[in-house]
């Protein structure tokens, strides 16, 4: 029996995204080759331009799915969270430190911003911004957190866990920044508390 057209162009480009992935998170971005991830794939270089344009539209495709992820693991993370201050403080804390995970380092922090340029452009960036909002406009309901412009604290807040998960992603020791840089942003949310523990 013959599939659908449509679930035929979703497994391709799945097969093409899979294997994309894989070359990018360990090889990087400029070492992969077309060729080899399109053999892996069982396809041709027709099909990846077809989906993707090229090699960069690929590795936004990439991207969007590792970034889906992310915000599942995150969600995941303020939801088991004691409280909604908590969850808030855990999950920008678990962005940060996913930047030392290997593939996450590789392909969002070091390949994409030298790919497709300022992370803080991309688009997905607004919905992350968007959803920070979202909770400080509830953490502000609460009484959890001074008066403040919401849009400009989420997009302050997320300028400052972006910068230090790019700057994990390229230190030298990427551990050490990784303390370094939590410490610091835990610091700095504090400060929006109205009520300290």
């Amino acid at each position: 029996m013959n599939k659908p057209r449509s679930e035929m162009i979703a497994e391709t480009r799945a097969k093409l995204i899979a294997a994309a992935r894989r070359a990018f998170g360990t090889v990087g971005f400029a070492e992969s080759s077309m060729d080899d991830f399109t053999a892996e794939a069982g396809l041709t270089r027709g099909a990846l331009y077809h989906h993707f344009g090229d090699k960069k539209g690929l590795l936004q495709a990439v991207i969007r799915e590792i970034d889906a992820e992310m915000t599942a693991r995150l969600n995941k993370v303020s939801s088991e969270a004691p409280t909604r201050w908590q969850g808030f403080v855990d999950e920008c804390v678990a962005y940060i430190r996913m930047a030392l995970e290997p593939e996450i380092q590789r392909i969002m922090f070091r390949d994409g911003p030298a790919v497709l340029g300022d992370i803080s452009q991309w688009q997905m960036t607004e919905g992350c911004i968007a959803a920070l909002a979202a909770s400080l406009d509830r953490l502000e309901a609460d009484g959890e957190v001074i008066d403040i412009d919401t849009e400009a604290a989420a997009r302050l807040i997320n300028g400052a866990s972006s910068h230090a998960a790019l700057w994990i992603a390229n230190s030298d020791d990427p551990q050490e920044t990784s303390h370094k840089a939590v410490e610091g942003f835990r610091a700095l949310l504090d400060g929006l508390r109205t009520a300290k523990d």
